[in-house]
This record gives structure tokens, C-alpha cells and sequence, in this order.
């Protein structure tokens, strides 16, 4: 029978163990979250290990996440200087970022057939997860979806978008780390944070503007895109 007792450091162990191979394949589709879900969720299978019993002891990563998000604003903090010179601009684009983010996301539920349910849960899908559970409840989704759509928009955005960014030859910092931040929150944060300072400081700083302004607008777009 499963400990709940090891549920904590098995998820550590496992995701030191798939970031340490992430760091040695070096390619985007090997990231540690997605090898670590994928190996856990194997796991639990396989051993018919109750997600429950999993969650109830792990909970404590759960609690954590928040805190963790705190940590991202030091880099924030040694860009300031830039980030005050460049303000105007970078609250328009975060602005505009959400309002795409948000609208993008409930037109193509409803353009594959999905109800306002699924379109409300969908709606925050580029914040951070604290921020979409509270959005998702106010505007009548479900809070399980909005979580894994969360998820799923966090780990597209951290393994192809920088593929994408090099694609279309994206070579500025800031505008890199802003479309990451903006679309791919925490996850793809972290993501720029590995690969440069500048573009994580830039991702923070739309993660958090972009968190805020789907905080505050989401039940007025949603209720707007309900009248159209």
C-alpha cells in the first residue's frame, strides 16, 4: 500500500531526476514539468495508486506554488530601471496580450461546438493557476478545467515558444520574454529564466500585469462576448 508519507519526496526526487535529463537532452519537448507528470501519472497507474491518496500527500507542493511565484520577481527587480523607462508601453501590451489571451481562447470553444461552461473555463487559460480558479468560478466554468487547460497552455508555451520566437526572428529580450510571460505564465517563465535573465525579468513582469488585468476584466469581456 502507498504511503501518502512518500508522495512528497517521490515528486522532488522525480522532478530533480527529469530536469537533470531535460539539462542533458537539451531540447524543448524533453521538459522536466511534462517528463515528471507523464513518469507520476505512470506510476500511479500502474501500481493503482488512488490520486487522492497521492494528492493528499503531496498537498504541500500544492501550497507552495504561490510562494514560488513570489521568487520570480528578483530578476524582475534588477531590470526596474528599464521596466520604468519603457511603462506605458509595456502595460499596453500586457493589456492587449489578456484581452487576445481571453478572447482567443472562448472564440475557439465555441467555434469547435462548446458550451459557455467550457468557453468560462477556457477563458483564463494564459494566467497563472491561483489567479484562472478564481476566474473560472466567477464566470461560471469549471475549475478542474481551467486548471488543466492552465497546464497544458503553460507547458505548449515553454516548449515551442521559443521555436517560434526564432522562427519569425524575435531577437529582443524584452519582447521575447514579454509574449512568454503573457501567454505561458509561470511555466513559461521558468522556461526564459533558464535561458536568459532579462527575458525571465520581462516574462515576470507580464505573468504578473497580464494575472491582473484577466483578474479584473475577464467577467466583463466574458459577459460582453455573451451579448455578441
Amino acid at each position: 500500500m502507498f504511503d501518502a508519507l512518500w508522495a512528497v519526496p517521490l515528486t522532488i526526487i522525480t522532478f530533480l531526476a527529469m530536469r537533470k535529463l531535460s539539462l542533458k537532452l537539451k531540447y524543448p519537448i524533453f521538459n522536466p514539468l511534462l517528463l515528471s507528470i507523464i513518469l507520476i501519472i505512470s506510476l500511479l497507474l500502474l501500481l493503482k495508486i488512488p490520486y487522492e491518496r497521492y494528492f493528499s500527500g503531496s498537498h504541500i507542493i500544492h501550497q507552495t506554488l504561490q510562494i514560488g511565484v513570489v521568487s520570480l520577481a528578483f530578476p524582475l527587480y534588477k531590470q526596474l530601471p528599464d521596466i520604468i523607462r519603457r511603462w506605458k508601453v509595456l502595460l499596453s501590451v500586457c493589456f492587449l496580450s489578456s484581452l487576445i489571451a481571453m478572447i482567443s481562447g472562448v472564440g475557439l470553444v465555441w467555434v469547435l461546438g462548446g458550451d459557455n461552461i467550457i468557453a468560462a473555463s477556457v477563458l483564463p487559460k494564459s494566467v497563472t493557476t491561483p489567479i484562472a480558479l478564481v476566474v473560472a468560478k466567477e464566470t461560471g466554468g469549471i475549475e478542474a478545467i481551467a486548471a488543466a487547460c492552465v497546464l497544458f497552455v503553460g507547458l505548449l508555451g515553454a516548449i515551442f515558444g521559443h521555436i517560434l520566437l526564432n522562427l519569425f526572428h524575435i531577437k529582443s529580450r524584452a519582447a521575447r520574454g514579454l509574449a512568454m510571460g503573457a501567454t505561458a505564465h509561470v511555466i513559461g517563465t521558468s522556461r526564459c529564466n533558464e535561458v536568459d535573465e532579462e527575458e525571465g525579468a520581462f516574462s515576470s513582469l507580464a505573468l504578473v500585469l497580464c494575472g491582473v488585468f484577466t483578474a479584473l476584466t475577464a467577467p466583463f469581456v466574458f459577459a460582453l462576448l455573451l451579448k455578441l
